[in-house]
């Protein structure tokens, strides 16, 4: 039986990062993947070019039944931190659009870098490596497809179910469960909404189309409001601005948008009554995306033809209402297919905020995506990896906890 000071499972973001900090601090260190490719999640992030943090993350930036706990791993690393270890293996990076940074060339330099860490850690690979069974004694015993494995400490890196084609696993809940922690109910998020065929027909035409919008979904604390891109697809809405509020999105809830987020809409159509001949559907494409305004004034076709100065107040008033406030309720989402992270996981509430150790078994640790940690879109999700990571690889390298 080969003997670790720490196993960890999952060779993502969170993983790669935990093993190569804790190997540099001098433990022995096993890190493995049930799936052939190293860190699929991180290639294909940021359209191949790995939005790997966002300069301005803080606890603010994250969602969680228990909101509090991200703020201690957030302090101890970050995302300056991790700047500095980018800067440090020479790799280009740009900030693109409220503080994300991304590479310059490709995501394939991150998972280098996080390699190489690991190698300078003198951290052992095994990959693909399945793990069949854990238990736990004074250490753990792990029964893998490459043979019996003993470890004082067990890191859990497996991150949650979202696209499934690269690998995504329930093997962390699976973990959790079997060692007595809760589950806080897992959802796709960052993720493209849908919408009931019959009721999305008539903007089904306008699949491509782009434009700025401010969403908002909730009340009180569980409100969320973002102004970013919106998308029209052919199932219904996408584009940052939706994949921002589907992780305060609960099934069941409306959306409310305004259109057009910039603007005074009653002033500017009421200004236009007064001053220009045109008819209201040339009025209202020279404020929206024509494509838009059609669409929009579609069942209304004679009042479309109307000059402005024949339009009533009343029918101004209600089209820039609808507009500043366009309520709709999702039907769902595109699922964890399209999902770029998911929400909910391993209840915080059972784990050590300082360090990610359980607090049912001693040395068992959870990190990243399966912790119910969420963060927005921009960077802020690898930022969790990182700080996550960090903070559980500088416990175990605590010398009362290693075997050196």
């Amino acid at each position: 039986m080969q003997t670790f000071d720490a196993v960890v499972i999952g060779a993502g973001a969170a993983g790669l990062f935990c093993a190569s900090v804790a190997g540099q601090r001098g433990l022995r260190v096993l890190l493995v993947d049930h799936s052939e490719k190293l860190a699929e999640k991180i290639r294909i992030s940021g359209g191949g070019r790995c939005n790997f943090t966002n300069r301005d993350a803080g606890p603010a930036n994250f969602i969680s039944s228990n909101p509090h706990f991200c703020r201690s791993a957030l302090a101890r690393y970050t995302a300056q931190d991790f700047i500095a270890l980018v800067q440090r293996h020479r790799i280009p990076f740009h900030e693109k659009h409220k503080g994300q940074l991304f590479c310059d060339n490709s995501s394939d330099e991150i998972i280098s870098m996080l390699v190489h860490e690991c190698d300078v850690g003198g951290v052992t690979r095994w990959q693909p490596c399945t793990v069949e069974e854990i238990c736990k004694t004074d250490d753990f015993e792990l029964a893998t497809n490459r043979g019996p494995v003993r470890a004082k400490s067990v890191v859990i890196a497996t991150g949650g179910l979202s696209i499934p084609k690269i690998g995504a696993s329930d093997f962390g809940y699976r973990v959790a469960r079997q060692f007595g922690h809760r589950i806080i109910e897992t959802r796709p998020a960052l993720v493209p909404l849908t919408f009931d065929a019959a009721h999305w027909a008539p903007f089904v035409d306008l699949a491509g189309l782009s434009l700025e919008a401010r969403v908002e979904v909730g009340e009180g604390k569980a409100r969320g409001e973002f102004l970013e891109d919106l998308l029209f697809t052919h199932r219904g809405l996408s584009g940052p601005a939706i994949l921002q509020i589907s992780t305060f999105w609960k099934s069941g809830a409306p959306i409310r948008l305004d259109l057009v987020p910039a603007q005074d809409l009653s002033s500017e159509l009421a200004a236009a009554k007064n001053s220009s001949r045109r008819k209201l559907g040339n009025e209202l494409a020279e404020i929206l995306p024509r494509r838009l305004a059609q669409t929009w004034l579609a069942d209304k076709a004679a009042l479309s033809e109307r000059p402005m100065p024949e339009v009533r107040d009343r029918d101004l008033q209600q089209i820039a209402s609808g507009l500043k406030r366009w309520e709709i309720t999702p039907s769902g989402t595109e699922g964890y297919r399209k999902a770029e992270v998911t929400a909910g996981g391993v209840d915080t509430r059972g784990l050590s905020s300082q360090s990610m150790e359980s607090q049912h078994i001693p040395g068992l640790y959870f990190i990243g995506e399966v912790v119910d940690v969420t963060g927005w879109l921009g960077g802020y999700n690898f930022q969790w990896a990182w700080s996550s990571a960090a903070a559980c690889a500088k416990a175990l390298a605590h010398p009362s906890q290693s075997s050196h």
